[in-house]
């Protein structure tokens, strides 16, 4: 039963970090930004290979600083 709560933990962080980088990847980013935030997903990313749990938190922090910078989601 775990294991099915791990897998679902996986698809869920890899359906938002997947929206993450479209959102990033967004025109009007500007380029300064685009990098930090590019920067930010891919330790994100890295870290959901260590630490699922860790990797989601971050990517809450993220997601909302996303939205209080006004990146409309894709």
């Amino acid at each position: 039963m775990e294991r099915d709560g791990q897998l679902d933990l996986y698809r869920v962080v890899a359906a938002r970090l997947k929206q993450a980088h479209a959102r990033v990847a967004s025109p009007e980013v500007p380029d300064a930004t685009r990098r930090e935030l590019s920067r930010r997903l891919l330790a994100v990313t890295a870290a959901a290979k260590h630490d699922l749990a860790d990797a989601a938190r971050r990517l809450d922090v993220l997601t909302a600083e996303l939205d209080e910078l006004g990146i409309p989601d894709r």
